[in-house]
């Protein structure tokens, strides 16, 4: 359903469909069962984690950004002149920082009407939606809830570039990908095609500096998910007691994320009535970062039922930028 902000923007909920906090209570209790332990990395993304990860975007460590956004500010005209899309629809928007070069373009070209930003963090979701809607001359309608719902509840009335921006694509693990990408294929029309961001594979010297910077923001990022299960689950994780840990595991081709327990200990989580044990040295993952080639990205289209149209990457094969359509 969709409810006002005020007089000119409307939200679409899709949280209301699904108790957050039981589907939080679920995935933690299914998480902390498992070995290696594992949380969900979507509940880094409450307020404070969102802003840590804008942060973490400006830092000089952390090439995606700066390389996505050089590529971006390149292939803009080329989308805006070629395509004829009314709309279009970014999964996990942000601060839509990096989209409004795409936004800049469109609509001075005049056909885009509507933009839908999609993000799980509604606060920073509606202050980012209330900024843009005066700065373009378009509708702007954000929806809030989990990415992975793919096109679901989405009013549609044009032909739509569909985002999918920052590498986070990654964030999934290969049949997860392919699950959501197939559910994006599933709610694509003829016309509409998917801009989608892959970090490349790399030297991993770059990548290990990526996910470990110096001024510590990632590691704030990474506990912040202890943060979100201490006040919405009433545990009683002390983040100091573990530590941020990221390192590259060349055979996945992947970063790994994990916070490790820096000594023995027992930790209540009161509203689900349980405890959890650690030794030293054990550890949560917390997030996986996998890296690609072209041909391993068209391998993952091509089994969503996609087809890649258009590839382009940095001169040093940093990051890509890939358009597909439905098959």
């Amino acid at each position: 359903m969709y409810t006002s902000i005020d007089q000119s923007i409307e939200i679409l909920d899709r949280s209301r469909h699904s108790d957050y906090k039981a589907e939080l209570a679920k995935d933690v209790c299914r998480g902390l069962e498992r070995f290696p332990k594992e949380l969900f990395p979507k509940y880094f993304y409450d307020e404070r984690g969102s802003k840590l990860f804008e942060q973490i975007t400006e830092l000089p460590e952390y090439y995606q950004t700066r390389t996505e956004r050089a590529l971006l500010e390149s292939i803009a005209p080329e989308l805006a002149g070629e395509y004829s899309f009314t709309e279009m629809i970014e999964f996990g928007s942000g601060s839509s920082a990096k989209t409004r070069l795409l936004l800049d373009n469109m609509t001075s070209v005049g056909l885009l009407e509507r933009y839908v930003p999609i993000d799980v963090s509604r606060d920073f979701l509606v202050a980012t939606a209330e900024q843009l809607d005066v700065h373009y001359p378009i509708h702007v309608t954000p929806v809030v809830g989990d990415f992975l719902d793919g096109l679901e509840h989405i009013e549609r009335s044009g032909p739509a570039l569909v985002i999918f921006l920052g590498g986070t694509i990654g964030n999934l693990y290969r049949n997860d990908a392919a699950s959501f990408l197939s559910k994006i294929a599933e709610g694509m029309g003829e016309e509409d095609a998917l801009l989608m961001g892959v970090d490349l594979v790399k030297d991993p010297y770059l990548l290990h500096l990526a996910y470990n910077d110096s001024q510590g923001i990632t590691a704030k990022f990474n506990k912040n998910v202890l943060h979100v299960l201490n006040r919405e689950l009433g545990g009683c994780f002390d983040p100091d007691s573990f530590c941020h840990y990221a390192f590259y595991n060349p055979d996945d081709t992947r970063i790994e994320m994990r916070l490790v327990s820096g000594i023995n200990q027992s930790i209540p989580i009161n509203h689900l009535d349980i405890e959890v044990m650690f030794e030293e040295g054990e550890s949560i993952l917390t997030e996986i970062s996998r890296k690609f080639t072209k041909a391993s990205a068209e391998r993952l289209l091509k089994d969503a039922g996609l087809r890649m149209t258009k590839w382009w990457s940095d001169s040093e094969k940093l990051f890509g930028l890939l358009l597909a359509r439905k098959r």
